[in-house]
């Protein structure tokens, strides 16, 4: 049985915003990669057709640990395992870092994409922390940072490649990640999440329980999962064409689309509040009609590299619109399980994100440019349609 559940505290904006800076550099380490891949291909031997096996690694590992880790959020001290896992993604960034073949580094892309899944227990504890009234802004601005990080990890990565070399990136990431841990372990706020009398077997299983009780699970995650194989593709391949000639771009510069992409997902914070107002539903569709239409400047990116920022800012602010929408109304039920609820909602996000990864650098190979761009306007037409048949199933907010 469950206990009753503590009335939640508002978060304070500085702890909102330490959360969202905590998950953003989190959630970087897993994407530092994809604007590196050609440095990294080129120095381990690794075909173009084959190199997007290390991101589809690290996201198998990261839904690994959603499964496995991420529900231990709701049996034990969230601070305690926060600051634990961050410790151990720590050792994995080392690893990479010094990784004397193809082999280790995916050993060490594997510990880092497990241990990752930290950010999804942060974004339940601040559902938690948040009063139920502000639970999507909260919600919004910790997913922003998540999406932030996401999107700068491209930039800093470019930057410190072109500096040091790709082996610099996560150097300075595992010195930053053993900072911020140290930082954690002093002001984050004692538990609060409820206790649970269930056994780590019977949490695990909870897990697909939810998904047979919950409608709004079941279809939310289906969406997550489109939307994020099609950003995967864009963010997957994007380094394959820019780097090549006619561009012949340098790391720093292709990192750099990532502050169009930043721009676009905090354009898309206020998403949270349209759905705490009851706008969920609305939200949705319209970032999803945005993201189909974002992939026709996409298109264009081999004429045009302004085309290509156009795009990039409107597939972002989609996605994030889409992604914190789909939290907000998720997190509203069995309060006591949210832990589990974000877990199963984000395993399909990690598929998503694998997906796009291993079909996008692939097809590239065959289909250059313009092949992916037909595969990610297709897949995010699917997630448009998909909402648009499950749209009596949901409550409207």
């Amino acid at each position: 049985m469950e206990k009753p559940e503590e009335s939640p505290s508002s978060l304070s904006r500085s702890l909102t915003l330490l959360f969202a800076v905590t998950c953003g550099l989190a959630v970087a380490n897993i994407y530092f990669a994809q604007p590196l891949l050609d440095a990294i291909s080129e120095e381990y031997g690794i075909s173009h057709a084959h190199v997007g096996v290390i991101i589809t690694t690290t996201q198998i590992c990261y839904a690994l640990g959603l499964l496995l880790l991420v529900p231990l959020g709701d049996l034990m001290n969230r601070r305690r395992l926060v600051v634990g896992m961050m410790l151990v993604s720590v050792s994995g960034l080392v690893t990479v870092s010094t990784a004397p073949n193809s082999a280790i580094l995916l050993v060490g892309m594997g510990v880092v994409g497990l241990f990752a899944v930290v950010v999804q227990v942060l974004v339940a504890f601040a559902a938690t922390l948040a009063s139920p009234s502000d639970r999507g802004r909260a919600i919004g601005l910790v997913t922003s940072g998540v999406v932030i990080g996401i999107l700068l990890a491209r930039t800093a990565a470019g930057i410190l490649s072109d500096i040091g070399g790709w082996r610099t990136v996560y150097f300075v990431s595992a010195a930053l990640t053993l900072l911020m841990a140290g930082v954690l372990s002093r002001v984050l706020p004692h538990n609060r999440n409820i206790r649970t009398s269930m056994t780590y077997l019977q949490l695990l299983r909870s897990v697909f329980a939810l998904f047979v009780q919950e409608p709004v699970l079941r279809i939310r995650a289906v969406i997550c999962m489109l939307i994020f194989t099609s950003f995967s593709i864009l963010w997957s391949s994007l380094v394959l064409p820019l780097s090549a000639p006619p561009f012949s771009l340098s790391h720093t510069a292709i990192g750099s689309f990532g502050l169009a992409g930043a721009a676009g997902a905090l354009a898309a914070a206020k998403a949270g509040q349209l759905a705490d107002r009851g706008l969920g539903q609305r939200t949705t569709g319209i970032a999803l009609i945005v993201l189909v239409a974002s992939w026709l400047p996409i298109g264009f990116t081999e004429h045009s590299l302004w085309a290509l920022v156009v795009g990039v800012v409107a597939l972002d602010l989609a996605v994030q619109a889409v992604h914190v929408t789909n939290q907000s109304m998720l997190l509203r039920v069995h309060q006591e399980a949210r832990s589990r609820l974000t877990a199963g909602y984000m395993i399909f996000y990690s598929i998503g994100s694998a997906t796009g990864a291993i079909a996008s650098t692939a097809t590239f190979a065959y289909a250059g440019w313009t092949g992916v761009c037909v595969l990610g306007a297709s897949v995010s037409l699917i997630a448009l349609l998909f909402w648009a048949l499950t749209r009596r199933f949901m409550p409207a907010a």
